[in-house]
């Protein structure tokens, strides 16, 4: 079998990148193990639905009874959403997850591997995974990073997630290749706040300024993605020093609970949610929906020229 064999793309989906139109992929991690239901599936939907209306088509993506699927129906969404045992699949689980046949929410690396087979240029995601606090004794780093360094995907996020260790994220992406960009101001976001405290290392300030610059870089046979920074609206951000508390807080019962490996980040959010009393979540959801406006935008000047 050829790595396309695995593919299960929507047919709305196939016939959009068949005709060369704009497509934006979309995560489903943050189905299962992002949101608790039913906020989760009303997000994914509302999601897809800002993607249309910018222009695009929305490929949410997942793994079901043995294969990659690009572009998911309401049946799927629900099932991802409030189902007990779906697995966070990373690129390491791939293959366990589709030779068994079980069901899979996919990360942001396996989703851009998944995109990329498929011919998918632009992902949309709420924040990336990175190095993680403490990492110079546990050597916890996201997949997510490397594969941003192989897979030429571009990924729109809310900036890193604030409870990893940004710093040494922005090095990593560096050593990797992979250009950062922030949309629209000078100071990188932080996911849940606008400014992070770490300047950003290159600033674009419309869709198609940033669609050019993914043309350019692809067309050099640069291969690898870009990170496309996008501060979260200004009146639903956290600032950053008051959620630190709150991500002290919850790195604290993480480790008096010995939470580790792919299970930490899905144990900080949901801690994080119930601290700051469903506000983090909220900013989760208005982040996520501003990411999918401006990648679908992207997308759409990405694939017009």
């Amino acid at each position: 079998m050829k790595p396309v064999d695995f593919l299960n793309i929507h047919p709305e989906v196939k016939e959009a990148l068949a005709g060369n139109k704009p497509v934006v992929a979309l995560e489903s991690t943050i189905i299962a193990h992002g949101m608790p239901y039913p906020q989760n599936v009303q997000t994914a939907l509302e999601v897809e639905a800002i993607v249309r209306e910018n222009g695009a088509i929305p490929a949410t993506i997942a793994v079901l009874d043995g294969k990659l699927c690009v572009g998911l129906n309401r049946e799927q969404l629900e099932m991802l959403g409030n189902s007990t045992g779906v697995w966070k699949v990373s690129l390491r689980d791939l293959p366990y997850v589709v030779s068994n046949k079980i069901a899979g929410a996919t990360t942001v690396a396996s989703t851009m591997r998944i995109a990329s087979m498929a011919g998918i240029r632009i992902f949309v995601t709420g924040g990336i995974g990175g190095v993680h606090r403490g990492a110079e004794t546990s050597m916890d780093i996201s997949a997510d990073l490397y594969e941003m360094s192989q897979t030429s995907v571009a990924v729109v996020s809310a900036g890193v997630k604030s409870i990893l260790d940004i710093g040494l994220t922005l090095e990593y992406l560096e050593t990797g290749g992979v250009p950062v960009v922030t949309y629209g101001q000078d100071d990188f976001p932080a996911f849940y706040s606008r400014f992070s405290g770490y300047k950003s290392p290159l600033r674009l300030d419309s869709p198609e300024t940033i669609a050019g610059m993914l043309r350019a870089k692809w067309q050099m046979g640069l291969s690898g993605s870009v990170l496309i920074a996008n501060p979260v609206p200004a009146s639903m951000e956290v600032p950053y020093e008051r959620m630190e508390i709150f991500i002290q807080e919850a790195l604290k019962d993480a480790g008096e609970q010995k939470i580790n490996g792919k299970n930490l980040t899905p144990f900080l959010l949901k801690t994080i949610a119930e601290k700051t009393g469903g506000e983090s979540l909220s900013t989760n959801i208005a982040l996520v929906k501003n990411n999918a406006e401006l990648g679908a935008r992207i997308a759409v000047s990405y694939y017009q020229d």
